[in-house]
């Protein structure tokens, strides 16, 4: 299933930038994801933010404990707002309409949540600062912003290969479907991200077992009945053999806290995807 989307505004992006090399992977990747996107780059810091070399240099200046941190918050604003400039430049080689913002922090992860849910950006792009294959492990910031994130969180991986890489401009986007409210509002938000694309929805059975999504293609499952494991690997297997450019997967839905519960597929496919994966919040999370 392919849609299109002519003359729609541009996707806003809040893109979470921290200067590392997983963040300056990430937007290239996202970029050919996401083509023409509005962005924000957004870096976040707190203080004290400065090497520790500059730091014993404001200290030896500084006259009283008070001047010191003034000259700590000058200097790590200064800094911080040196980086997310060198964070424009690549977003808008990536293609983006790119412009900064710094925020001094308290959590990143759910300040990049809370910014992006107040300001109504469309999806947050985040790079992983984890490892590919089995031992694979989202970056803790990574990790909180897909767990309490009301608006849709790319994750571009790191370490892809270039044809992983190319894909990503290219290739089908495969939504995970099961017939849920969670797989529904997966779908449409591929839909809205990715106008244009080829969409193909995609679910899971044994061999030989009938399921009910019609509209879905029927991956047999590689590994153990009712394992999430076995799920979240079959569909990242099948991904690598479309040349998916992105796998797209819903959340379950809340927790008593109200923080997003993803499911145990969701997870497998996050923690071992060579490729980026969107994560949409469940509909009662709207």
């Amino acid at each position: 299933m392919t849609t299109t989307n002519a003359g729609a505004r541009p996707v806003r992006v809040l893109f979470g930038y921290d200067a590392s090399r997983s963040a300056m992977d990430a937007v290239d990747t996202a970029g050919r994801l996401l083509p023409g996107a509005s962005a924000t780059v957004l870096f976040l810091w707190e203080p004290p933010f400065a090497s520790a070399e500059l730091r014993q240099r404001l200290a030896s200046r500084a006259q009283s404990v008070d001047r010191l941190i003034d000259l700590l918050e000058d200097e790590g604003r200064a800094e911080a707002e040196r980086l997310v400039a060198q964070g424009v430049v690549l977003a808008r080689a990536a293609g983006w309409d790119a412009e900064p913002r710094v925020e001094r922090s308290f959590n990143e992860g759910y300040q990049l949540a809370r910014i992006a849910e107040q300001d109504a950006f469309d999806v947050i792009v985040l790079g992983s600062r984890g490892m590919g294959g089995a031992q694979a492990l989202l970056g803790s910031t990574s990790d909180l912003v897909v767990h309490v994130s009301r608006v849709p969180v790319l994750v571009v991986p790191a370490a892809l290969m270039s044809a992983e890489r190319a894909a990503a401009g290219s290739g089908p986007i495969l939504i995970a479907f099961d017939g849920s409210p969670g797989a529904e509002a997966a779908a449409a938000a591929a839909q809205r991200l990715f106008p244009g694309r080829e969409l193909e929805r995609v679910t899971t059975a044994p061999e030989g077992e009938a399921h009910a999504e019609g509209e879905a293609t029927l991956v047999p499952l590689r590994g153990r009945a009712g394992s999430a494991r076995a799920v979240g690997g079959t569909l990242t297997e099948y991904a690598a053999e479309r040349g998916a450019g992105a796998i797209v997967v819903g959340s379950r839905g809340r927790s008593a806290s109200r923080e997003l519960l993803l499911g145990s597929v969701a997870k497998a496919v996050l923690h071992h995807a060579h490729r980026p994966v969107l994560v949409v919040p469940h509909p009662r999370s709207a």
